[in-house]
């Protein structure tokens, strides 16, 4: 699951002026702010990570502000050890309801860079006028204590954009697979240390609440997209009591296995590239002729040609049918970005392979310069080899794949053999998975967008059946979460975080 930009806007401190007839003088200036947490009775070897001040510092070129939290490295041993939690802020121009938290998606998308980068595509004015708006990074993410593999922008290009000389699916293939994905384990746990195996979700919610509190917030406020609507559905299921007002959108369903999770998404991604070709077929510029169809087919024999026959891009590094997938996924999950699609493919048939690797290094991370922008890769990787138990033999694998290119010809292939990825991971699974019906819960909105590729509509569906106290609002229309997609979305939404009304039925927009 991929994350989507986010904007939070609010006011920044307040400079007192003082005027005395003709003459103005400023104040000093205030105290750095502080938030006062709520002082709730905990376990004793709790305590001091609940009962934390945190001291928010001006950041960003003035226009945040700044803090970080402290939580126990295993909650089930707190005493032990400790990490750092980075969070971000924009206050409330008066007196606010509360602190409303935000989660990106990912796993490991930063929640720091969300709110801080984005301006005008999430949260609107409404909201902002009534929360202060709380990026945090969740355990072991960028800003964050953080999952660490590498110590080379080099040796993470080989792990992601590396090609095996055999075929895929050959069982030289899978123990290639194999040796990458433990080489890169054991060299995550060499730079990243014990935190490695303590970055999955069930501690990522513990960490939600202790921030709840340390925050001042006797409930939760929340507004998670993609994976992040995982992260709060755990959050209620453990503390059902302490929800406030919880936003779902793009949901995850929890009881989904690892296979269910790619052949959901691969025909999700299926059926957006579909509903991009019926767009650009009616377009004179669009690159491709003839029926859907036929378009479909000319984009699978594009990436078999791939798989044979790697591009070279004038960086030295290959364009094989791996990174002309991340290439093309990219754009399909908004409809807006639809357009890069339009360039891509004519690009890469006239024997090109810069553009593409431009649109994979997007989906990496991956600047100009050769570096990472973050460690979300890394992180998304530690997360999901804890939160998910596979089946890597190669039996189940070849039986999986083989079904996947039957439900989804073009993704299906590329997405499969996800069974080598978490061999020889240092750590094992530790999430149960399973429904989550959060018994006692105050409302929750669920919001699904009916053709989103990444987290299709069934998952929003299916949450909102689990959950005791859930509520499904129906976005028709393309792209990956709801919300500032629709002025109809935006205002059942805000009514729901700031007023608390639950929309009557299931309502569509």
């Amino acid at each position: 699951m991929k994350s989507r930009g986010l904007a939070t806007f609010a006011l920044g401190a307040t400079v007192v002026m003082l005027l005395s007839g003709c003459v103005g003088a400023f104040l000093p200036q205030s105290p750095r702010p502080t938030s006062t947490p709520t002082g709730e009775k905990v376990d004793v070897a709790l305590e001091p990570f609940y009962s934390q001040v945190l001291v928010w510092e001006t950041c960003e070129a003035g226009d945040f502000q700044c803090t970080t939290a402290t939580a126990p490295l295993d909650w089930n041993d707190p005493a032990r050890a400790s990490i750092e939690l980075a969070l971000i802020r924009k206050a409330a121009p008066g007196d606010p309801i509360g602190s409303l938290l935000i989660n990106p998606g990912g796993p490991g998308a930063s929640g720091y860079d969300f709110v801080r980068d984005s301006t005008s595509s999430g949260v609107d004015d409404r909201l902002r006028a009534k929360f202060d708006v709380v990026g945090f990074d969740p355990r072991g993410v960028n800003h964050s204590s953080k999952v660490s593999c590498y110590g080379d922008p080099s040796e993470m290009d080989a792990f992601l954009y590396g090609l095996s000389s055999n075929p895929v699916g050959s069982d030289a293939w899978i123990a290639d697979q194999q040796a990458s994905s433990r080489a890169f384990g054991q060299s995550c746990l060499a730079h990243t240390g014990e935190l490695l195996g303590y970055v999955d979700t069930v501690s990522a919610a513990r960490d939600l609440d202790l921030l709840r509190a340390v925050l001042g917030d006797a409930k939760l406020n929340y507004l998670g997209y993609s994976y992040g609507t995982l992260l709060g559905a755990t959050f209620a299921e453990r503390y059902p009591e302490k929800t406030g007002r919880l936003v779902l959108d793009g949901a995850v369903d929890p009881a989904t296995t690892e296979f269910d999770v790619t052949s959901v998404q691969a025909q999700g991604f299926e059926s957006a590239m579909r509903a991009y070709l019926k767009d650009c077929l009616k377009r004179d510029e669009c690159p491709f002729t003839g029926s859907v169809e036929s378009s479909m087919v000319s984009i699978r024999d594009l990436l078999t040609r791939l798989a044979a026959a790697p591009l070279t891009g004038s960086d030295g590094r290959q364009l094989g049918s791996g990174a002309m997938f991340n290439a093309m996924i990219l754009p399909l999950y908004n409809v807006q970005t639809w357009p890069l699609l339009d360039d891509l493919f004519p690009d890469v048939l006239g024997g090109n392979a810069d553009y593409a690797l431009q649109l994979a290094d997007a989906y990496y991370g991956r600047l100009g310069d050769g570096t990472y922008e973050d460690n979300s890769t890394e992180a998304f990787i530690a997360v999901n080899c804890l939160d998910y138990t596979v089946d890597s033999s190669i039996e189940t694998m070849r039986a999986e794949a083989a079904e996947l290119a039957r439900l989804a010809p073009i993704f299906g292939p590329q997405m499969s053999y996800g069974g080598t990825g978490c061999v020889g991971w240092p750590y094992p699974p530790t999430r149960v998975r399973g429904a989550i019906a959060a018994e006692g819960s105050a409302p929750i909105l669920v919001v699904g967008t009916t053709n989103d590729p990444a987290t299709p509509y069934r998952w929003a569906k299916a949450l909102a059946a689990q959950l005791e106290n859930g509520h499904l609002l129906s976005f028709e229309g393309e792209g990956h979460t709801a919300y500032n997609s629709s002025p109809c979305v935006n205002r059942i939404v805000d009514d729901f975080l700031i007023e608390g009304k639950v929309p009557t039925g299931s309502p569509r927009c």
